[in-house]
């Protein structure tokens, strides 16, 4: 579990909540002063955007949420890198048809699916057309994903300025109170608060958040694209980790190439 964005959020919050308490101002009696305002502004976001898209979409922006906060479920790279040369040193000594037992163990689809093709003998150009194919429809899917919460937040901004207005015609119907002014304009701007607080401290995170494991996992598949087709092509083990590893931050690609050098 990736705890970045949980933390992120915490400190973003904890930052605007400790501003007010600092001075003077209770930010709980805030934004919890006017329910209706709540329901407004992020019923009105959520319903927008899902108007914009389809029902799939939407059911779909639930279970990446899930992933936004938890990191999703991607192999460290390095430990694919080693994969590969290990896939490489059978191969060469035993050939290709060796690694049908190594390849029954692998628990990345992704991964597994390319190593059956290489193993039974698919055209090199053919194995990585296919790949990347699958690649590129990944990526369609979290694209998606992501771009409901973007869509979410830039409604939520104009849904508070909504609940604003009605606000402000509502307490112009009251003039006749003038003790009833302040209290109804600060209820009044209320919607716009929450509007600019879920876009800037919900939606957009979470969208970013989303993109950057869509990049993360996109990587990973590259090289393990990489890694398959030099295995096929039945390259040096040593070569395919000199190769692979400048996929890899230089703290694991030193780690490697020491392991490799040793063995």
């Amino acid at each position: 579990m990736d705890p970045g964005t949980i933390i992120g959020l915490l400190l973003a919050i904890g930052a605007v909540f400790g501003a007010l308490f600092m001075g003077g101002i209770n930010p709980i009696s805030i934004f919890l002063a006017d329910i209706p305002s709540i329901i407004l502004v992020f019923g009105g976001a959520i319903g927008a955007t899902v108007a914009s898209g389809t029902m799939p979409v939407a059911i779909n922006a639930a279970k990446v949420l899930v992933k936004a906060f938890t990191g999703g479920a991607v192999d460290d790279p390095a430990d694919n890198v080693k994969l590969m040369v290990e896939f490489a040193d059978v191969a060469r000594r035993e050939g290709l048809l060796a690694l049908e037992p190594k390849v029954e163990e692998i628990d990345d689809p992704f991964f597994k699916k390319g190593m059956e093709m290489a193993v039974d003998g698919t055209d090199p150009e053919a194995l990585r057309e296919q790949l990347e194919i699958d690649m590129d429809k990944t990526r369609e899917r979290h694209k998606q994903g992501a771009n409901f919460f973007v869509t979410a937040a830039g409604f939520a901004p104009g849904m508070g300025m909504i609940g604003t207005v009605v606000g402000l015609v509502q307490m112009l119907g009251n003039l006749d109170d003038p003790s009833s002014l302040g209290p109804s304009m600060a209820v009044a701007f209320l919607t716009t608060l929450w509007g600019a607080f879920l876009a800037n401290f919900i939606f957009t995170p979470i969208s970013n958040k989303l993109k950057k494991m869509t990049a993360d996992e996109m990587a990973s598949k590259e090289l393990i694209v990489e890694g398959i087709l030099a295995v096929q092509a039945g390259s040096n083990p040593r070569a395919i980790a000199g190769m692979l590893c400048s996929f890899l931050p230089p703290a694991a690609r030193e780690d490697i190439l020491e392991e490799k050098k040793s063995a």
